[in-house]
């Protein structure tokens, strides 16, 4: 299995599983090491792994979590799923991997009936931009970008703003991602 993006590419030995909870410390690891995506609890990661496995994603390359993403479809609005966090391990960047992963999750029968995924992106996070703005153009879907979160709710003060990305409708086969 080849993903192609710009002259890199990503080889067969990427593996996409479900997480386990097991998976949770290095989950968490590899988002700290990013220093860019909000870092939440470990505990947060293993009830991810643990109680959401179908819409979440694990690469692994070599034995390696090498990316993950992390998703749930909405209760309130079950044609929804919500993709929490992306990341992406530093030397496996830029080659298509968080696109891939994303594909993963919408073809997997979790993911049947949903015609949109939805997710917050800070105004400086241009790769992240990019990467849904992308799935888009792969998917044939739109994409529509609106204020989520103003700053002024992160009681922290120093939190940007989110915005909201929405994808969709998502007409195509789960096949044809």
């Amino acid at each position: 299995m080849f993903f192609k993006r710009g002259e890199e590419m990503i080889d067969g030995k990427i593996q996409f599983v479900k997480p386990r909870a097991e998976d949770g410390a290095r989950i968490w690891e590899l988002i700290r090491d990013t220093g860019v995506l909000d870092l939440n609890s470990t505990y947060c990661y293993l009830i991810l792994c643990k109680y959401f496995p179908d819409s979440c994603v694990v690469a692994r390359c070599g034995g390696e979590i090498a990316g993950f993403v992390s998703a749930f479809r909405l209760p309130q609005y079950p044609e929804t799923i919500f993709v929490w966090q992306v990341v992406v391990a530093e030397k496996q960047r830029g080659k298509g991997l968080g696109t891939a992963m994303l594909k993963e999750i919408l073809k997997r029968k979790t993911c049947a009936g949903v015609r949109f995924l939805e997710t917050t992106v800070t105004p400086s996070n241009e790769p992240s931009q990019s990467l849904f703005r992308r799935l888009a153009r792969d998917i044939g879907a739109r994409c529509e970008v609106a204020e989520c979160f103003p700053a002024d709710l992160f009681p922290e003060g120093r939190h940007e703003a989110e915005l909201m990305y929405r994808i969709g409708p998502i007409r195509k086969e789960k096949e044809e991602i």
